[in-house]
């Protein structure tokens, strides 16, 4: 008998595919308020409590899931072919990190640390505390399994690399560097600008008291940013600082960045052009995607200065992130819509607060944030 079904186009994600295989909570939308408490259900193979966390910018390029560590506990070594970043949402504990050919790292970490774990390496995640302990995993597993789409081949590939030995400092697990110009760049005017201090390595011991920053006034609100390199990998990340009420001016980029707020109050507009707006209130613990060639503007209600921490897309769509700072993809106080003055004015009203915006940043489009 002749089999006349056709194939069909294919028209989701593997990575989605492979998520839903694995029976755990999957969480979508445009934000999580607080991922400190969404609800994780149990993954056998990684004997934990895990949450997949797809939110709509994500777009098939990153993956973020959160892993639950009970008090005392440590949990089985695993190994992907992927380079991961663990970010720390609540809890201290410590990992062991085995790269197969003799070496191993161990360190200790703490809420809202921040460290790379390279591909291939066993890994090891141990509770120290007398709580629960919460991490969020992001890899870009969801863009690999569109150029190989088994899932086996990334999570339980016995390859490991020759080679790094780890015995670099700046390599391994010791507080990351502060590298002086080098490879470290920002976008000003449309200009690329050379030079511009960063941090590299593998380990960021408290990402709401780094204080090493550079300015970023091409923003708004006064801001400043520590620009990271992961050592050993393209994989990258910044964090923005700016003060409170105020806000930075819109702006839009490529998909898969992932926001994690490690300190303050606030909230943010996303919205495709043209299209009604996105609110998206945050706290510590929350976290958005902006979607592809959406614009988003981030604004602080609180009484103290905010951060976020923007975990980075591979630099191919990276690229799109500050390559021009114009009117096509920054909008300028100047040209906004007077009704985002008026929601962070009214925002602010209802806490018996007043913005610290200046009235010249609204009128000279030269004006210079000092």
């Amino acid at each position: 008998m002749t089999n006349t079904t056709e194939p069909s186009p294919r028209t989701r994600f593997v990575y989605d595919e492979w998520i839903e295989s694995v029976g755990v909570p999957i969480h979508t939308g445009f934000y999580i308020s607080d991922l400190r408490t969404i609800e994780l259900g149990w993954w056998e193979e990684r004997g934990c409590q895990t949450g997949f966390v797809q939110l709509e910018g994500q777009e098939g390029v990153s993956e973020t899931r959160i892993t639950e560590i009970p008090p005392g506990e440590t949990l089985p070594s695993y190994s992907i072919g992927l380079d991961e970043v663990v970010y720390v949402l609540k809890g201290n504990g410590a990992t062991l990190v085995e790269d197969g050919d003799g070496h191993s790292d161990s360190f200790e970490w703490n809420t809202r640390s921040m460290f790379l774990v390279p591909a291939h390496a066993n890994r090891r995640f141990r509770n120290l505390s007398g709580e629960s302990v919460r991490l969020i995993h992001y890899t870009y597993l969801p863009l690999a399994l569109s150029v190989v789409t088994d899932p086996d081949f990334f999570l339980k590939n016995p390859y490991r690399p020759a080679g790094d030995n780890g015995s670099d400092k700046p390599t391994a697990f010791g507080d990351a560097a502060n590298i002086a110009g080098g490879e470290g760049y920002r976008w000003i005017n449309g200009q690329r600008g050379k030079g511009v201090a960063y941090w590299y390595g593998r380990f960021y011991p408290d990402m709401s008291a780094w204080d090493r920053l550079d300015s970023n006034s091409e923003r708004g609100a006064g801001s400043k940013t520590v620009r990271i390199q992961f050592a050993g990998t393209d994989m990258s990340a910044h964090m923005s600082v700016f003060a409170p009420q105020t806000y930075k001016k819109g702006h839009r980029h490529g998909p898969g960045r992932a926001i994690l707020i490690p300190k303050g109050e606030g909230y943010s507009l996303m919205w495709k052009e043209g299209e009604e707006k996105v609110v998206v209130r945050w706290q510590e613990g929350s976290m958005f995607v902006p979607p592809n060639r959406w614009f988003h503007q981030h604004f602080n209600v609180g009484l103290e200065p905010a951060r976020y921490l923007a975990i980075h897309p591979p630099i191919q769509l990276n690229g799109y992130t500050e390559k021009v700072v114009n009117a096509n993809d920054q909008v300028e106080y100047v040209n906004e819509d007077p009704s985002i003055r008026a929601m962070f004015e009214e925002d602010l009203a209802q806490r018996n607060l007043t913005s610290l915006m200046p009235d010249e940043a609204y009128t000279d489009p030269s004006f210079s944030w000092s």
